[in-house]
């Protein structure tokens, strides 16, 4: 999230590998499937983190795995969870579809003059850390791998019994989640959800090659580069995949409206997805862009040739279809964190610190 040490030498951005990549399996042989064993550490700000979370929800795994909340702001010192103090919060937030926070079900960002860096709102800002106390994501870290050094990232999947990260790659956990791994935990229904169906898999796995690699990491190219021909290579790029995006969306809802006609908007929208005509792994990797698009990578990483509401009628179809259809994705975006998250914690970008009021609302009624 933070913009320190992402660019190289030619001021293009550089992301960080992850080092933590092992599997949950009964096959394993020491990360087996259990009910509370395992811990997710998220940041409502980030995208990477908040494909897990959408994840955790679609499968029922709420009550399975338990959900912390960092700080909305990263310092130089990273990740920080809110301390608790003398308050007592209730054990069953720990099991909420996103960690407890409170503020999750608003649909529109409040004004963030009044609220400070430093502000430590209880289940507002983020949750503290409950199994050791810790202050920081990074003790999770270092008593993983006391030499770490490298960023201390989000999202992070924990194992408590032998109190060590599984894996902290977004694209991995949640493919963890997804396995029938956790199935013997959950009721019928979420285990009938399948992001992955092997019929749509080389389909869903192109997919996610173009849209990774040129707009979920495209607005970092763009917002983190210290050079004006590094940016505008890269918002070029970025827009033009967009395009290709919108195409596809645009083909499909034609496709849709042919088969079910053209006054059977909920049948249409009930298959309205970007691979296939169900909901799979692809639009769990491409909403998190997507949602932080006009709210906050259009005016805070220059990505301003259009924005989705007003130049992609197709793509913003799509996104509004998956939040006011889907609980898990629109239960896990808080626009508060996203908002306050990336124009406070890039002061490279945003010496101020002002957080834009609008676009308004954030997201639009479908």
């Amino acid at each position: 999230m933070s913009s320190k040490s992402f660019s190289n030498e030619k001021g293009e951005f550089k992301g960080q590998s992850s080092i933590f990549r092992e599997m949950i399996s009964s096959e394993h042989p020491v990360y087996k499937p259990a009910k509370g064993r395992y811990w997710l550490y998220v940041a409502l700000t980030c995208p990477w983190a908040h494909r897990t979370l959408i994840t955790r929800a679609l499968k029922g795994l709420t009550s399975v795995i338990g959900c912390s909340v960092v700080h909305w702001h990263l310092d130089d010192r990273g990740w920080r969870f809110v301390e608790a103090g003398d308050e007592k919060t209730d054990k069953r937030n720990w099991f909420d579809v996103a960690g407890g926070i409170t503020s999750i079900r608003l649909n529109n960002s409040t004004p963030a003059a009044g609220i400070c860096n430093d502000s430590h709102r209880l289940l507002t800002d983020g949750t503290d850390e409950p199994h050791y106390g810790y202050k920081r994501l990074s003790e999770l870290y270092f008593k993983t791998k006391p030499d770490y050094d490298a960023r201390f990232t989000v999202p992070v999947l924990w194992d408590l019994k032998t109190r060590t990260i599984v894996n902290n790659e977004s694209s991995e956990i949640i493919r963890i989640l997804n396995s029938s791994a956790f199935d013997e935990f959950v009721g019928d229904e979420p285990r009938q959800v399948n992001l992955l169906p092997q019929f749509l898999q080389p389909q869903i796995e192109e997919f996610n090659s173009w849209v990774y690699d040129n707009i979920n990491v495209g607005v970092y190219k763009a917002g983190f580069t210290e050079s004006a021909e590094a940016y505008e290579r890269e918002v070029t790029n970025l827009f033009y995949y967009l395009d290709k995006l919108e195409t596809l969306l645009r083909e499909k809802y034609a496709r849709l409206e042919a088969e079910y006609g053209e006054n059977s908007k909920d049948k249409i929208l009930a298959h309205y997805y970007v691979v296939g005509d169900r909901l799979t792994e692809a639009d769990v990797r491409l909403y998190p862009t997507i949602i932080r698009f006009d709210v906050v990578y259009h005016q805070h990483f220059k990505c301003n040739l259009a924005t989705i509401r007003d130049g992609y009628p197709s793509i913003h179809t799509w996104l509004r279809n998956m939040y006011w259809r889907h609980n898990a994705f629109q239960h896990t975006t808080d626009f508060n964190h996203i908002k306050l998250g990336y124009t406070r914690s890039q002061p490279r970008i945003n010496p101020l610190g002002i957080t834009p009021l609008g676009p308004k609302p954030d997201i639009i009624p479908i």
